[in-house]
Parts: structure tokens; sequence; C-alpha cells
């Protein structure tokens, strides 16, 4: 019986179609897995990196003591909302407060001192020198020129108005303005008394309606 089903196994259509199809498969040993050290790096240099590496970062106290600060801290944040709240102070007052203070504390830093003396110190020089004082009597006498200058155009002006309404083409032309004006005025008193005269009988006496 072991022989012929040996023979039908031989025999069989499936015959070597496992064994075409598997492969050899490399089996990585724990040196081969790792991935290849850096150049320049040794096994054993390596190995005490990534030692270093698995290390945590900070000690179990040292972690410990940082949580109670953050605790702490959470816990004075959460104070001194509370007294600001009671007071009255709204995030757009403390805001203010740290803009002032920051403002302040600039302001008596010593690079600011420094810096306003020494902007003090080129004001100084460029207000001494001879091209500042120059460009100022400069602009002094071309503003004085242009004052001068708007002046005799402002008289000119006015005489030519004057000279204007003593002409006779002007005074003519008053006098007919007020002609016409007064026309105008006559026309409407008119008018006027028209409407308030009584209509129909005008000036007849009323007749008598006596009966017969």
């Amino acid at each position: 019986m072991e022989s012929a089903s040996q023979d039908i196994n031989l025999n069989s259509p499936n015959k070597g179609l496992l064994s075409d199809t598997m492969t050899d498969v490399p089996v990585d040993s724990g040196a081969s897995a790792r991935a290849a050290a850096p150049e320049g790096l040794t096994l054993a240099e390596e190995e005490e990196l990534r030692s270093e590496l698995a290390k945590p970062l900070l000690l179990p106290e040292v972690e410990e003591e940082i949580g109670t600060l953050r605790q702490v801290l959470a816990a004075k944040e959460r104070h001194c909302g509370e007294l600001k709240r009671k007071l009255g102070l709204t995030p757009l007052d403390g805001l203010k407060q740290n803009l002032s203070k920051s403002w302040h504390d600039v302001q008596v830093s010593n690079a600011y001192v420094k810096t306003s003396e020494k902007l003090g110190e080129w004001n100084d020089k460029v207000t001494q020198s001879d091209f500042y004082k120059k460009t100022q009597e400069t602009l002094s006498q071309a503003g004085q020129k242009t004052s001068a200058a708007l002046s005799n155009v402002s008289s000119v002006i006015s005489r030519k108005l004057g000279d204007m309404r003593n002409s006779a083409t002007f005074k003519s032309f008053e006098d007919r303005v007020g002609t016409i004006k007064s026309r105008m005025v006559g026309s409407r008193e008119n008018s006027t008394d028209g409407l308030h005269s009584p209509s129909g009988a005008g000036d007849k006496p009323p007749q008598d309606n006596a009966p017969f």
C-alpha cells in the first residue's frame, strides 16, 4: 500500500508545483536586522548612543516636582483671575497695564537711555551746524517773500474791485438793478391790493330790495 501511494504521488500532475513556488527566504539575525551604523561610528559607539537615547529625559523626582509646580501655578492663576473679577478688571485693562509696564521698562532700560542721549547729541550737532543755520535762514527769507507777495496780490485785487465799483459801467448796472427791483416791488404790492379788495359789486352802493 505504501509503495502504491508513493507511485501515485510521484505520478501526480501537481508534482513539482510546491517546490517550484517556494524560494529560499534568508532568516535575519539580530545583527542584520539592525540598521547599519553611520559612517564614522563603531558598533560600540552606536550602542552607547542608542542606550543614551533610550534613557528618560528627566528623573522621576524632577518630573514630579515639575508637575507640582504646574499645579501651584495653575492655582495662583485661578486666584488672580478671581481677584480681577471681584475688582471689575477686564482682560483689556490687564493688557493696558502690561503695555504700560513694558513701555516703562523700555524707557528705563540702558539701551533706551543711551539711544535718547545719542539722538540728543545728534540733534545738537545738526542744529548748531552751519548748513542747518543757512538752510533755516533761506527758508525764513523765502517765507517772508511769499507773505509779501501774497499781501501785494491781495492789495491789488482789492484796488481793482474798488476801481470796478467806482466805474460808470458798474454804476449804470447798479441803477438798472435798482429800477428792476423797484418795479418788481411795486407790481407785487398792486397784486396784493387786488387780492384784498372785494369782488363783484365794486364801488357801487348796495341796492334796496324793498318789497312792492
